[in-house]
Formats: structure tokens, C-alpha cells, sequence
């Protein structure tokens, strides 16, 4: 696991066919990879549930903050 102060890395993924860039720490990027890996899924799919999750909150927040808090929350072990 990368070390916890990092600066945000921004890397390309693809939501529903379409190319969007995320900056999240190199430690956030490693736990969403980890939590993709135990559920089986591609990270991609993983962070395309993540977004539409977070488009149907009340007051959605940006994607990088919506997969720090999904992050915690599995952490967390809430659902």
C-alpha cells in the first residue's frame, strides 16, 4: 500500500463508455483497486457503481470525493 501523505495521482477511467479523469491519493487508489479485487469486479465497474450510487444522493458530491467516502465506508463496514 502506498504511503498516506501523497499528493492526488489523476488517472483515466471509462463510466458507462465514456473517458472521464479522477485525482485521488495513491492510498485511495489502492484500497477502491483492493475493493474491486474482493468483489470481483474490473475497477472500472467498481467506480462506475460508485458514480451512479452518488448521482442518486440528494446532494451529490464530485467522483473523487464520492470513492473517498465509498472508500470509508467500506472500511467501515457499512453498506
Amino acid at each position: 500500500m502506498a504511503a498516506p501523505y501523497h499528493p492526488p495521482v489523476k488517472r483515466s477511467v471509462e463510466i458507462a463508455g465514456h473517458k472521464t479523469s479522477v485525482s485521488l491519493e495513491p492510498l485511495f487508489w489502492d484500497l477502491v483497486r483492493a475493493a474491486a479485487q474482493r468483489q470481483g469486479v474490473p475497477l472500472n465497474a467498481l467506480i462506475a457503481r460508485i458514480d451512479a450510487e452518488r448521482l442518486e444522493a440528494e446532494a451529490p458530491t464530485g467522483l473523487a470525493g464520492a470513492i473517498r467516502l465509498w472508500v470509508t465506508a467500506d472500511l467501515a463496514g457499512r453498506p
